[in-house]
């Protein structure tokens, strides 16, 4: 593919070339507004590949709710970056993108340090299985489950047919007593 010229319109034909859903609209839109759209999606999401899913976005909606745009109300530059920021926000407060970034940090962390300090985790070094033996069975299945094999709550919950809030309460209970061997 060989490289095309960028494409600037002033502010006037791009509107119009929008309005009219032309190819060289939308090409003329990215060529002169990608890179401003994207510093300001950075700024506010930080992680770039997020700011790419962001602009795609932003483009996306430029498009399809270019009708809404008044030049009356202001200037299409000033109206895009409402999108973009806006889109951004939410992208920040979704609760996926804040689950995403917490399981990456602690992820990359912990994979950092222990191969730094060339760690292993073993319970049986730390006596915490000959612990977990003197629990009650109930209490001893759901530790199994969520500390040794790595289930979720809800998970161990259906794994072992119980309720989630009594799974909460036995584990609770259960870490309060291996507590007191530490205390």
């Amino acid at each position: 593919m060989s490289p095309r010229a960028k494409i600037s319109l002033s502010e006037d034909e791009l509107i119009l070339a929008l309005r009219n859903r032309e190819k060289r609209g939308a090409e003329a839109l990215y060529t002169m507004y990608s890179s401003s759209l994207y510093g300001v999606i950075l700024r506010i999401v930080v992680e770039e590949t997020a700011a790419e899913d962001v602009l795609q976005e932003t483009f996306v909606k430029i498009w399809h709710s270019f009708s809404s745009y008044s030049a009356e109300k202001g200037r299409l530059f000033t109206w895009m970056v409402n999108i973009a920021r806006n889109l951004a926000i939410d992208k920040v407060r979704s609760k996926d993108f804040k689950n995403q970034a917490k399981n990456q940090d602690i992820e990359n962390n912990v994979t950092f340090i222990d191969g730094q300090n060339n760690t292993v985790y073993k319970p049986e070094l730390l006596g915490l299985r000959d612990l977990v033996q003197t629990l009650k069975p109930e209490q001893k299945a759901i530790l199994e489950l969520v500390y040794f094999k790595g289930y979720t709550h809800v998970e161990a919950a259906e794994e072992l047919g119980t309720p989630l809030g009594t799974i909460k309460t036995r584990l609770r209970m259960a870490i309060q007593a291996l507590r007191k061997n530490f205390n």
